[in-house]
């Protein structure tokens, strides 16, 4: 990681406000100003959740420069957005200090959070819950990092991976379960929602197959727990399989990085991305609220 100079990180932070700024202030319906009566919306979860993406230097330690859908989709909706996500979290370590981790412990030993807390993400969301009551909208994001860990045991192997994917796969529903009943125990009514995953190459169909999979399992976990699913996936694919992308998620600029390369992009989404996931995950929300009244 490259440190950059007090005067380049300056710029670099101006920067990232006025795209933030430009951002949240584009379209008609993301020039609602946030109220102080505002209803509060907990988005859980990973890196996509964080807004996590590439930086130099000392970006890493502020947390307001990761954007992502929470924000973005609450100010829309005009919910007043918590977001104590974690990059690196897995559904082991969402629920235990001690589970299979991809990374978050690091990270928060090193840069904060957009939340300060001691312990799991889980005992945060309970803790917060249990004071907001009228909290209308919880976020819960998990399970590709499971997936990236099994992918490293396997040393990248595919049929390792193929012979490995049901226990994993099993051990994020029974996560994922516990994770969703606990939310609904400590009394939260309003709409609690699984924020589903996109593929990282909608024309490689292994690739895509296992994120398919892998969404399926929050499809099971959801329906179990009395949640909804925003569909990132189609959402993702629509954009992605144009005649330009050609089903190559980076090339469709949804993913940070460069999308003049089909290659030179990480798993995380862009600004453009994180726009996408926040219409869908504003879509999922009014519809359920319709569906409601």
């Amino acid at each position: 990681m490259t440190i950059t100079s007090s005067h380049s990180l300056a710029r670099t932070t101006r920067r990232i406000g006025r795209i933030a700024t430009a951002l949240l202030t584009t379209g008609a319906a993301a020039l609602a100003t946030a109220d102080d009566g505002n209803a509060p919306m907990l988005a859980l979860g990973d890196s996509v959740v964080f807004g996590f993406i590439e930086q130099d230097g000392y970006a890493y330690v502020n947390p307001g420069n990761f954007l992502a859908y929470p924000e973005i989709a609450g100010r829309t909706l005009h919910l007043d957005a918590t977001n104590p996500s974690c990059p690196g979290e897995t559904s082991a370590s969402f629920l235990s200090m001690s589970g299979a981790d991809n990374g978050c412990r690091g990270y928060r030993a090193s840069f904060p959070l957009h939340e300060s807390y001691a312990g799991t993400q889980m005992e945060f969301a309970r803790s917060f819950l249990s004071t907001h009551r009228n909290t209308r909208l919880v976020t819960l994001s998990l399970g590709a990092n499971d997936g990236f860990l099994l992918q490293a045991g396997c040393k990248g192997d595919p049929a390792c991976v193929q012979a490995g994917l049901p226990t994993a796969l099993a051990t994020l529903y029974g996560n994922l379960n516990t994770a969703l009943s606990n939310l609904r125990a400590s009394g939260f009514k309003g709409v609690l929602m699984v924020v589903n995953y996109y593929s990282l190459d909608y024309s490689d169909p292994a690739q895509t197959g296992l994120t398919t999979a892998l969404n399926q399992t929050l499809v099971n976990v959801a329906a179990a727990n009395g949640a909804i699913v925003a569909d990132a996936f189609t959402a993702f694919r629509k954009v992605a399989t144009t005649p330009f992308a050609g089903g190559n998620t980076c090339r469709s600029g949804l993913l940070n990085g460069s999308a003049a390369s089909a290659t030179n992009c990480d798993v995380h989404p862009s600004l453009t991305g994180q726009r996408l996931l926040a219409k869908t995950v504003q879509a999922a929300y009014l519809g359920a609220r319709r569906m409601g009244d």
